[in-house]
């Protein structure tokens, strides 16, 4: 027996004065309310109302309960509204995850917008390169690439696309030359993003098709920004995510190597602990997101 329900129930009874109104208030038949009732009656060991066919009351027992059950139907409710209205109100903590290259070029740049919309939140930004246990570590936000959700606990929506591209410094293209077909990329120094499914090999999509080379970086780096840099200095080729190597590239600072093709998209979910962890303090912060990885 849901003691709570039965209790809401009883309360509805007594003040419509009649089994059939508070059945249709509830939405149920008067027949299940009256079994209801008889059960809690048998629990309690004790009657609570007094019906014949055209009248009903309550017993002394019915009173006390009636009572104290609308007490606590009411406490509830008022905890119920103050939750829901907690829930719709963008204020109070809110911990982000993601990698460390995601955050600073990403995340960084829109916090102050949205903190300045929302000046009642308080931010904690994690950045780890490793995936992070979201229900242990108390995330109500962890940003992933291409998510795989082993929990079945865990809720992702896919927020944002971006293209994985090759790069180069503009010095040294003009130095060793500029490949013109993947397979070219074999005689050039090359950069890998060590977390990378594509660390050594590379499946570039083109006009000509699709084309899978096996490469051997030299230098092999976890963040993509560090990564962004050392092509930048000069060091090679290396594959880039656009929300990296979009700024570079319109700087003058990189150069697209076979412009032509691309690796494989990546998706971006954001994931959290269950469909309630979309609360109005996730939703906001995903709703400028969206802005953000759209501009």
């Amino acid at each position: 027996m849901d003691k709570l329900s039965v209790m809401k129930a009883f309360c509805r009874i007594v003040e419509r004065g009649s089994f059939s109104r508070a059945a249709d208030d509830l939405g149920v038949s008067a027949a299940l309310l009256s079994r209801e009732v008889k059960l809690l009656e048998e629990s309690l060991a004790t009657t609570l109302l007094t019906r014949t066919t055209r009248s009903m009351s309550l017993t002394d027992h019915g009173r006390r309960f009636y009572d104290e059950a609308r007490d606590i139907v009411e406490a509830v409710s008022r905890v119920e509204d103050g939750i829901r209205e907690s829930a719709n109100a963008v204020s109070g903590p809110l911990k982000i995850g993601c990698s460390n290259s995601f955050g600073e070029a990403i995340i960084g740049p829109m916090l102050p917008a949205f903190l300045s919309e929302y000046p009642d939140v308080r931010v904690t930004l994690a950045l780890e390169e490793r995936v992070v246990d979201v229900v242990e570590e108390g995330i109500d936000l962890t940003l992933r690439v291409g998510a795989v959700l082993q929990d079945s606990s865990l809720i992702g929506r896919k927020i944002g696309t971006f293209h994985q591209r090759l790069f180069a410094s503009p010095a040294y293209l003009q130095e060793h030359g500029a490949p013109q077909r993947p397979s070219d990329i074999t005689g050039h120094r090359v950069a890998g993003f060590l977390v990378a499914d594509h660390l050594l090999e590379w499946t570039l999509t083109g006009p000509d098709g699709t084309e899978t080379i096996s490469v051997d970086p030299t230098l092999r780096i976890s963040n993509s920004i560090v990564l962004s840099n050392v092509l930048a200095a000069g060091y090679g080729i290396g594959p880039l995510p656009s929300f990296v190597s979009n700024g570079p590239e319109a700087r003058g600072e990189l150069a697209r190597v076979l412009p032509d093709y691309e690796l494989p998209s990546r998706d971006i979910y954001a994931v959290t602990a269950s469909r309630f962890g979309m609360d109005a303090r996730v939703l906001a912060f995903i709703d400028h997101l969206r802005r953000a990885l759209s501009d």
